[in-house]
């Protein structure tokens, strides 16, 4: 895989040395165990995978790429690259300026723009309609667009069962970059239109049925449906789609509802499915099943806690925190400054993005303290790297966080 021009401020070689070691040992990625960072009187376990992603370090090289190759001019980014504050925050410190917020809201207007600036589409994408509308400012977009491959590869798979005559489902948070890009692209070659999770896919099971009268999809799905679509008849053909960042498990239970749906009202079988239902396979990128899986091997482990790392924002982090907090008390952070001491810590509710304080997080009656980590594929190495260490400081740690980067050091060396 292409080796990416990242800044080192957002590199930790502790964690290289421990990502290149695993990968030695596992060049097949079947072993999704966590690895133990033995500290005395407390015990790390990082998941097996964890942190950049391809997707997101492509963004960074050509953001800074770009801000390095176009001194004077005004640099702009549609929207958040990515979803983390420190990455985010270290452009504006460039001086580039965003465009839009995360949800789509403008911050500075498009008709100030002019050929003369510089526009970075994000890792997410964007929608055909603002890309025309650069374009036609004679803003080339083409030249700096980071959109993540693994988005590219799912806008692609949708063309390619729009063309056999299917309309698209996209499993997706409607509010997100991403969804919003990934509907504009389907939207294009076929009808389409977002779920946001299997509730509302039992909603639209309602209406490929006729259990719901057709007038009311309107309303229950507004602003979540394609221009012409006709609830009566684009429903007869369906394929799934998602945003990328999903939980794999959500997306495929919701496939397979819809799959079993058509099977019922059409009575088809396996051999004659394909006549209403597209098999459009798994449209998740590499990273965000690989960091679910680590997560759920991770868990696999005795602790007493995890924390999750990354940006409030990111939906492939919040589905890691919704996985750990189904087996123990989890704790969703976006930078060692939430860890305040020994007895406090501030935490971001997931759903509702709701910052908290619990105390006592640490109090378990056990030696050692055992804790699981990982983070969001945007997160910078170098951010759990601090928590680690702060965590190493509050506790008093038995080792320091060099003598165990040594032990790894020796190992990979070896």
């Amino acid at each position: 895989m292409k080796q990416f021009n990242v800044p080192n401020i957002y590199r930790s070689q502790l964690i290289s040395n421990i990502k290149q070691w695993r990968k030695k040992q596992d060049k097949l990625k079947k072993d999704f165990t966590p690895t133990r960072l033995d500290f005395g009187n407390i015990e790390i376990y990082l998941a097996r995978h964890f942190g950049f992603c391809y997707g997101v370090e492509n963004a960074i090289e050509i953001a800074f790429k770009t801000i390095d190759e176009n001194p004077g001019k005004r640099i702009f980014l549609l929207s958040e690259m990515i979803h983390n504050p420190q990455v985010n925050a270290d452009l504006t410190a460039r001086g580039v300026q965003f465009l839009q917020d995360t949800y789509g809201k403008q911050v500075i207007p498009f008709e100030s723009l002019t050929a003369n600036d510089v526009v970075i589409i994000p890792a997410f994408g964007t929608t055909l309609e603002i890309e025309r509308m650069l374009n036609e400012k004679g803003i080339a977009t083409e030249k700096y667009n980071t959109t993540c491959p693994f988005v590219e590869k799912v806008w692609n798979r949708s063309e390619q069962i729009a063309a056999k005559g299917y309309s698209i489902v996209v499993h997706g948070k409607p509010k997100h970059e991403e969804t919003r890009a990934t509907f504009s692209h389907a939207a294009a070659h076929t009808p389409t239109v977002v779920v946001n999770d299997m509730e509302e896919t039992l909603l639209l099971a309602k209406y490929i049925t006729g259990a719901l009268p057709a007038d009311q999809f309107y309303t229950d799905f507004k602003g979540r449906y394609s221009e012409g679509f006709d609830v009566s008849t684009d429903l007869q053909r369906i394929g799934v789609v998602n945003q990328t960042t999903q939980l794999a498990t959500d997306t495929q239970a919701i496939a397979d509802y819809l799959k079993q749906v058509m099977m019922e009202h059409y009575g088809l079988d396996a051999t004659t499915i394909a006549t209403r239902f597209a098999d459009t396979r798994d449209t998740l990128c590499y990273a965000t099943n690989d960091n679910q899986t680590a997560v759920a091997g991770m868990l696999d482990t005795e602790a007493h806690l995890a924390i999750v790392v990354g940006g409030y924002n990111s939906s492939n982090t919040s589905h890691l925190v919704e996985l750990c907090e189904a087996k123990l008390p989890t704790y969703f952070i976006d930078s060692a400054d939430k860890i305040v001491d020994a007895t406090t810590l501030i935490t971001c509710n997931w759903r509702t993005k709701a910052m908290s304080e619990v105390h006592d997080y640490l109090a378990v009656n056990a030696s050692p303290i055992k804790i699981l980590i990982t983070s969001g594929a945007s997160c910078p190495d170098a951010v759990v790297e601090k928590v680690i260490e702060k965590l190493l400081l509050i506790t008093e740690s038995e080792k320091t966080l060099d003598s165990v980067a040594k032990v790894f050091e020796n190992m990979l060396g070896a």
